[in-house]
């Protein structure tokens, strides 16, 4: 049948079939006349972002990839080689940058760790995991299981002093614990500060103000050098122990007030529906309250997690020494002076892809939860 036939044959109503979308109301042409052609002054902007990205990106490149050394025994061999990055630094010094000062014999406890931790998380981020019941109890035993496995000392493995923690592994190690701790005690002092109780209400509006007020420079500067004068003589409190204490107060601290937020958010009714209901006050916050709350605190929640796990370099101050202040020691050696860029985009990567892909995550969670979505 030709097209002309086609176009005067006539159908029953209801049997017409669709015809394709006008091609500037839909595809990849209407998202760029919308987002990047709509007026003079975006396709002014347009132009000049791709002018920009056409002089920036090439050379980039070239710097990163292309002309960039991979294996070479120091910077000399590197610039003899090639005049771009000097990777062969990174991936001579990768090992140290994980591990640190962790004897090599043991780092399969790091190692193992990791595996576990990604094993506890799965069922923890992912409701429809398979057996999700068992992997949320293996869950709550593995901080148990990785404090065993990092510090030794029992059960035939060999003690390791909190001192060789560094790099990579110190990193994780503060970011998850501060943000595995703040979070159940944020809530806590979120639903104490707006208690009808008056010492309650009083004690968590003070706590809260004074982690919020001061900068957490300064915490930890107290944590590692004035706390000692607060303990008894010969007393010892070891230091990745407090930073621990004090980041997780700190952190808590913030998303009390982000999780209050989602607080004041839920509508009088619910609460009134709860009470009507006859449920108690802790079975109403578990069953209707928070998890309206926590379903709208979502994007600060998230935003406070990253926070914390970026401001873990902040440890360098008191003498622990995290991806970056490994990366500036590093950087002392003759061998491989001048290389500051190769490590610092290296640290920024690495943070890069931690913080990125919990933002990712938190935007899944979004739509998951969103009320009525279809999944």
């Amino acid at each position: 049948m030709s097209s002309q036939d086609q176009a005067v044959q006539s159908y029953a109503p209801g049997e017409h079939p669709d015809l394709p979308a006008p091609m500037l109301t839909s595809g990849p042409l209407f998202w760029i006349k919308e987002n990047l052609a709509s007026s003079w002054l975006n396709i002014t902007l347009t132009v000049i972002t791709a002018l920009f990205l056409f002089v920036v990106i090439p050379p980039l490149l070239n710097w990163a990839f292309l002309d960039a050394v991979y294996v070479a025994a120091d910077r000399n061999e590197c610039r003899e080689l090639g005049s771009g990055a000097c990777w062969a630094f990174v991936s001579e010094r990768f090992t140290f940058f994980v591990y640190a000062f962790y004897p090599s014999g043991e780092r399969w406890r790091v190692d193992l760790a990791f595996i576990m931790l990604i094993l506890a998380l799965v069922p923890l981020l992912y409701d429809k995991t398979p057996y999700r019941g068992y992997g949320l109890i293996y869950a709550c035993l593995y901080p148990f299981i990785a404090y065993w496995l990092l510090l030794g000392g029992f059960f035939g493995l060999e003690e390791v002093e909190t001192h060789a923690f560094g790099g990579i592994m110190l990193n994780m190690v503060i970011g998850i614990t501060g943000i595995a701790c703040s979070l159940p005690l944020g809530i806590l002092l979120a639903l104490g500060r707006q208690s009808e109780m008056p010492v309650v209400r009083m004690l968590c509006v003070v706590f809260i103000e004074f982690f919020r007020g001061v900068p957490l420079i300064t915490i930890l500067f107290v944590a590692s050098t004035m706390l000692s004068y607060f303990l008894p003589p010969g007393s010892e409190f070891d230091l990745l122990l407090r930073v621990l204490i004090m980041v997780t107060l700190f952190s808590a601290a913030y998303l009390a007030e982000v999780i209050r937020g989602g607080l004041q958010a839920i509508p009088k009714g619910q609460f009134e529906a709860s009470d009507s209901m006859g449920l108690k006050y802790w079975q109403s916050m578990r069953l209707i309250v928070l998890p309206q709350a926590l379903k709208i605190s979502i994007p600060g929640i998230v935003n406070s997690f990253i926070g914390l796990f970026k401001d873990t370099t902040l440890v360098l101050i008191i003498g622990l020494l995290d991806l970056l202040g490994l990366g500036k020691s590093a950087l002392a050696d003759a061998k491989w002076t001048g290389l500051s860029n190769e490590i610092y985009l290296s640290v920024a990567v690495f943070f890069f892809i931690c913080c990125f892909s919990m933002s990712r995550y938190s935007l899944y969670l979004e739509r998951k939860l969103e009320t009525g979505h279809e999944r």
